[in-house]
């Protein structure tokens, strides 16, 4: 996996059962600010389901990071990105419960679990 905030990351394909819970794993640790679950939060991210390995969506690959408040993103963002700080490259392994739910329930990521890379570039 790489390392630099600079450089997309390349997340190797998982092996194993998926986890029940949500798996958070420090990359990087940043040492700027920190995010707080009211914050709006800067990242550059990439996301691939663990199944498969393919990437499904990545801040990356359309040249700019996003930008939104934590609260309106997905339960796993929420629980996984607060403590973490700005300059921080942190994994989340996302079960269906705390990503899109169950499988049927409308979205098409629904039951799966999924790998987020997170760069962590600001806090508001």
């Amino acid at each position: 996996m790489t390392e630099s905030q600079n450089t997309k990351p390349e997340i190797d394909a998982p092996e194993g059962p998926a986890p029940s819970e949500l798996e958070i794993v420090d990359i990087t640790v940043g040492e700027g600010d920190e995010a707080k679950s009211s914050s709006t939060v800067n990242v550059h991210y990439l996301g691939v389901s663990y199944d498969t390995g393919e990437e499904f969506d990545s801040s990356w690959s359309r040249g700019e990071p996003i930008n939104f408040p934590l609260s309106n993103l997905i339960r796993g963002w929420q629980e996984g990105i607060p403590g973490m700080k700005v300059g921080g490259r942190r994994k989340l392994t996302v079960p269906p419960a705390l990503a899109y739910g169950a499988a049927g329930s409308g979205h098409p990521l629904s039951g799966q679990t999924l790998v987020f890379v997170i760069d962590l570039l600001g806090v508001k």
